[in-house]
């Protein structure tokens, strides 16, 4: 049994709440124990405050931190975790991974913090506290330090029993890092290699060199792309001098590439990342305002643009009807080249490969694109001003202004992402909010300028 189909949240939501309400944890257990704690995590989060808080505490503690776990970040899930007592919640944290319980922890305000850890052992709370002390978004704050390591001196048959003993306590392991006295990542052996290998057979002989490796204050998203290039079940961690740290598993990274994708798209939209896709109203409103007057602003440029050549406008009116053909295809055309441009720098696993070409590439697509297009629009309007009386020559301004439009927007769709990603930037605030701009008041000023020049 699944909570997939949406029809069945509301009825299972008010059964949830009976079984509360009603005290009934035994029958509560039985029906929950045939969901995943993500589809849980969903029923969680539909109920009120005071019924979350109940249903989190009726379950087994493995399965509320896994549930606890799987709810989308945030305060939600913050806020319930700061409802447990100190007690409760280090019982949850402490049936997580280190790295998923980093990330609850991570959530909470400083002095919650420093009450749930003060009730986990030492050594537990220690390892949490060394991953909070990671930025958000690097490769050290979503890494576990859970792994199975062997020395690279020691048999096979010597490494299958330390994995034995290890593998115990680690949640889901493919790969076995080889390492040295110093702990120093020599490589990788696959487990189906080792346990198919001679038992005498040195590990050494079997150690495959490292794919790739990350260090602990890389970006996530840079993690994502490793991981997704050399199709890896999970990637080490290492220090400068080359000490493995820990490991980023390929399930985080599922969720580091969905963070990832949805601010991009926020950011895209014209949307601040800020804002939470299930917040309330006020909440978006708030997100959204301040772009919304930045975009007030850019606009108010191109129109002081229409506003200088207004007498050239009211002498040939057709330019008005012109205008928004100009500049919704040169934001158009723009917009294509800015979301493949953003797309393919997502998609590097490293600094973009002759970003020069890149750009050329969009301007050359831009002047072939303007051109054909140009002349098309530009016979259109040619036979408009013939049909009307007007001047002809319309055509040729038309032609010009939007050909160098488009031009211009596809320079401009490729180069500004291209820009602020070697900057160090989030290519995509190059959002459509500078870009309809910059292409609105380039399309006016060439027709209007042009059209000054030669009618």
């Amino acid at each position: 049994m699944t909570t997939s189909d949406t029809n069945e949240l509301p009825d299972l939501q008010q059964r949830m709440a009976a079984l509360i309400g009603a005290g009934d944890v035994p029958t509560l257990e039985a029906v929950l124990e045939e969901l995943h704690p993500s589809d849980i995590a969903d029923v969680v989060e539909s109920l009120s405050d005071e019924l979350r808080l109940a249903l989190v505490r009726a379950l087994p503690a493995d399965l509320a931190s896994e549930t606890l776990a799987e709810m989308e970040e945030g305060e939600a899930r913050a806020e319930l975790l700061t409802a447990l007592a100190p007690a409760e919640g280090a019982e949850l944290l402490h049936e997580l991974q280190d790295d998923d319980a980093a990330e609850l922890v991570g959530e909470l305000a400083p002095e919650a913090q420093d009450r749930i850890l003060a009730e986990l052992p030492t050594d537990e709370a220690g390892d949490i506290r060394d991953l909070l002390q990671y930025d958000e978004d690097t490769a050290g704050r979503i890494m576990t330090t859970a792994l199975v390591s062997v020395l690279g001196h020691v048999t096979a048959g010597e490494a299958i029993e330390a994995v034995r003993v290890k593998g115990r306590e680690v949640e889901d392991f493919y790969t076995v890092f080889v390492v040295d006295e110093d702990t120093k990542l020599l490589g990788t052996v696959p487990l189906d290699d080792l346990i198919l290998s001679g038992t005498e057979d040195r590990i050494g002989d079997l150690v495959q060199p490292t794919v790739a490796s990350v260090f602990p204050d890389s970006d996530q998203e840079q993690v994502g792309h490793m991981i997704s290039r050399y199709n890896l079940a999970s990637i080490p961690v290492v220090s400068d001098d080359g000490v493995l740290l820990g490991r980023v598993t390929f399930d985080d990274v599922i969720d580091v590439i969905e963070a990832e994708t949805t601010e991009d798209l926020l950011l895209f939209s014209g949307v601040s990342e800020a804002e939470e896709l299930r917040g309330s109203s006020f909440e978006a409103v708030r997100a959204r305002l301040p772009w919304l007057l930045l975009n007030t602003m850019t606009a108010s440029l191109a129109a002081c643009v229409v506003w200088l050549f207004r007498s050239e406008i009211a002498a040939a009116t057709l330019l008005a009807v012109v205008m928004p053909v100009v500049a919704g295809l040169g934001g158009n055309a723009g917009q294509q080249a800015l979301a493949v441009t953003v797309r393919r720098l997502a998609t590097s696993a490293g600094p973009l490969e002759a970003r020069g070409r890149v750009v050329g590439k969009e301007i050359l697509v831009g002047l072939l694109n303007g051109g054909a297009i140009g002349v098309l629009v530009a016979a259109a309007a040619a036979m408009l001003a013939l049909a009307m009386g007007a001047d002809p020559r319309l055509g040729a301004v038309v032609l010009l202004a939007m050909w160098g439009n488009i031009a211009m927007a596809g320079f401009a769709g490729s180069f500004i992402p291209t820009f602020l990603d070697r900057m160090g930037q989030d290519p995509a605030v190059a959002s459509t909010v500078f870009l309809t701009a910059l292409t609105d008041l380039t399309g006016f000023l060439l027709l209007l300028g042009l059209a000054t020049v030669i009618l």
